[in-house]
């Protein structure tokens, strides 16, 4: 599921430096792609619960200390991305 919400979230930051650079208004791409952005953190988080509790530690150690570090990346670039929107629309 994390996948499915996080490549929606890139979708989305990319629709919105179209559209701000087409100089039309962008706001909700640029607020479904964070919300989606969010979505992603929770979702895999969600699944790391899960695998707590069907103590899947094999599972655990090979997916957490990768994912989490690719996800405050794909964090920060998300907030990157869209905030050049906002500084184009002041400029503008």
């Amino acid at each position: 599921m994390w996948m499915v919400l996080g490549v929606s979230a890139i979708a989305f930051a990319v629709l919105n430096i179209i559209w701000a650079f087409n100089n039309k208004n962008a706001k909700w791409f640029r607020f479904l792609s964070i919300s989606l952005t969010a979505l992603t953190v929770c979702a895999f988080y969600t699944d790391g619960a899960v695998r707590v509790v069907k103590e899947d530690w094999a599972g655990l150690m090979d997916i957490m200390p990768t994912m989490s570090n690719a996800l405050w990346v794909c964090v920060i670039i998300s907030i990157l991305i869209n905030s050049i929107s906002l500084f184009k629309e002041k400029i503008n």
